[in-house]
């Protein structure tokens, strides 16, 4: 008896193997076409994997110049348009992990990033990032990406719901009036709980500045827990510099020599403090993870 093929995620009948694929199209003619139909037809992927891609945000739309995201299948395209899929079958597949809405303040809505949620998404797909599980949960309000979060790592972002709102926002971020702290757990013990230390190296050739105090030494004697806080947003600042000290964050893929677990990135965003540039109230979110190895895990 043959066997019935499995069903993906997306609930449809998976088609031969395809790897990644980037299809770009100008469109010239004049005749009506739907960006569905035209990408079914150039891809030879079918209708309802077109359609699914595009929901996932794996098409783009170039318009009089401007790029964005396409999700409605049945757009009419024009000539100059410029029509882009991004197409990877194994990123489509997989389901986001849930997120959590810690406030709405309506123009602007505070979450909690889970661990493996991108921040942002690329341009092979967005529904597996946290930006676009805030649009649909917030449903018809739009999400606009203000700040970035490590991959790996977990905690408080905030996403704001109109362009002015993004602005402001982006502006106190770049302005580093938007204060953020950390908990991270390290390798080894970098000062006395209760002490404390700066670090100034430059990343990328930009000042990067990082202050942390120790917490806490684990029972093990192997690791400290850290509180940090950053001044600057450099590209995986705190991991990085932590990792010049010697004393790498836990868990940390990327960065850093004897630091490797099972349980992943141990760096948690746990604070977020600011003036609100529309009601210029005080406003402060924190948020309180579980910070010790899961039982039989050794950190």
């Amino acid at each position: 008896m043959a066997r019935r093929p499995p069903v993906d995620r997306a609930g449809l009948q998976p088609g031969p193997e395809v790897g990644p694929l980037v299809l770009e199209i100008r469109i010239s003619g004049r005749k009506p076409a739907t960006a569905a139909a035209v990408l079914a037809e150039r891809s030879g992927l079918a209708k309802a994997r077109i359609k699914d891609a595009m929901n996932k945000g794996a098409v783009w739309l170039t318009r009089a110049g401007t790029a964005r995201r396409l999700r409605r299948a049945s757009q009419e395209l024009k000539a100059g348009d410029r029509l882009a899929l991004y197409y990877d079958a194994a990123l489509l597949t997989l389901t986001p992990p849930p997120v959590a809405c810690l406030a709405d303040a309506g123009r602007y809505s505070v979450w909690i990033k889970p661990p493996g949620l991108m921040a942002q998404g690329n341009r092979f797909g967005d529904h597996c990032s946290l930006v676009r599980q805030a649009e649909l949960a917030l449903w018809p309000r739009p999400a606009f990406p203000v700040h970035r979060l490590d991959r790996e790592a977990a905690g408080l972002m905030l996403v704001a719901h109109d362009q002015q709102a993004a602005a402001a926002f982006s502006r106190l971020f770049a302005e580093r009036a938007i204060r953020k702290r950390y908990l991270v757990e390290v390798l080894g013990q970098p000062a006395a709980p209760g002490q404390g230390g700066s670090i100034d190296s430059p990343l990328d050739d930009k000042p990067a500045h990082t202050d942390y105090r120790v917490l806490e030494r684990r029972e093990d004697g192997r690791t400290a827990l850290l509180e940090a806080f950053i001044s600057t947003g450099r590209r995986h600042q705190l991991r990085r510099h932590l990792a010049a000290t010697g004393h790498p964050v836990m868990g940390d893929p990327r960065y850093g020599k004897g630091n490797k677990n099972r349980i992943g990135l141990r760096l948690w965003a746990v604070g977020l403090a600011f003036v609100c540039p529309f009601s210029g109230q005080e406003q402060a979110f924190t948020w309180e993870p579980e910070t010790a190895a899961p039982d039989g895990e050794a950190p």
